[in-house]
């Protein structure tokens, strides 16, 4: 509590402040940062809670090591995801089988459990992977002239071809994996980051403070080091999120289509690959993997949305 100062003439003197400042409350700065960006904190949460189930899924399959009897199938209440049981086809949604049985007799909610594995480790990797070999292209393209010319026509032959075809193709002359998934679908993507670098590039080399480092004497990969690659940052973290909502939706594509992961690796395309069949009288088996992919795509748009607003200077409320 601040006290005024009686000086020597009897006359009291300004009070005084204290030395320390109260800080902002940090509650008022996450309200404020749930309020200024909230499909952020949406879409996060969201993806958060599907990597959570990711890393408890059920082990077993091809690929798993740890033995059936881990703490993760008693935390998640699923079962063995490959386990067949062609007693129990076909069953309904029930409290022993939350999402009810294929008609093999596997338990669905399982399946699906462990497919949330499968379809954010190859969204994640094809999001890294094209995002890294794109960003290298296309510095590398914005900064010299002939590889630029002989880089984007590459670029643009693949770009004309749709992605889930070149997927397919790449996928007919390999065997089914989820490393081969993962390829196939990186290389219809990173021509887009790509392009996408390659048009930063070509914008931030004419900005001022690259000019001065140029005429400095100071080295191209130093300048792309330190005053091009960071200001690519944003806009690829952006990108990038696209990239794994859209490799998601391919993998499932690929897999429903019979020429994603083995049918050995349960995955959200080949649940419902194997359930079209019986969509009309045992929908259950199509329903509960597609909302699963549904919601989880539209949490990652929505995350990729609000890093765009949030990142882009133009798009800000507030400077």
């Amino acid at each position: 509590m601040s006290a005024s100062v009686i000086s020597a003439g009897g006359h009291a003197a300004a009070p005084t402040l204290p030395d320390v400042l109260p800080e902002p409350k940090q509650r008022g700065r996450v309200m404020g940062a749930i309020y200024r960006h909230p499909t952020i904190v949406l879409g996060g949460t969201v993806v958060g809670i599907m990597v959570l189930i990711a890393l408890l899924a059920p082990c077993g399959v091809t690929g798993c090591h740890v033995p059936y009897t881990d703490w993760r199938l008693h935390l998640l209440g699923t079962l063995d995801p490959t386990a067949l049981a062609p007693a129990k086809r076909t069953r309904p949604p029930s409290e022993l089988n939350w999402f009810g049985t294929d008609m093999l007799g596997r338990d669905v909610y399982s399946r699906v459990i462990w497919g949330s594995r499968v379809s954010l480790t190859i969204g994640f990797s094809v999001a890294a992977v094209a995002s890294i070999i794109g960003t290298a292209l296309g510095l590398i393209a914005g900064f010299t002239r002939w590889v630029d010319a002989v880089v984007m026509r590459v670029m643009d032959g693949l770009m004309s071809i749709p992605g889930i075809l070149l997927a397919i193709a790449l996928m007919a002359l390999t065997r089914a994996s989820m490393q081969n998934v993962i390829i196939a679908i990186s290389v219809s993507e990173f021509p887009r980051v790509c392009r996408l670098v390659r048009g930063l590039v070509l914008s931030l080399r004419e900005q001022p403070y690259v000019e001065a480092a140029i005429a400095s004497g100071t080295r191209i990969p130093v300048i792309i080091w330190r005053h091009i690659l960071p200001n690519t940052l944003a806009p690829l973290m952006v990108q990038a999120t696209f990239i794994c909502a859209s490799a998601m939706i391919t993998e499932a594509t690929l897999s429903f289509l019979g020429a994603g992961t083995p049918p050995t690796i349960p995955s959200w395309g080949n649940i419902m690959a194997e359930g079209r069949a019986l969509w009309q009288v045992k929908p259950y088996i199509v329903f509960f993997p597609a909302i699963f992919l549904s919601i989880t795509v539209l949490a990652v748009n929505m995350l990729g949305d609000g890093l765009r607003d949030a990142l882009d200077p133009r798009l800000a409320k507030r400077l």
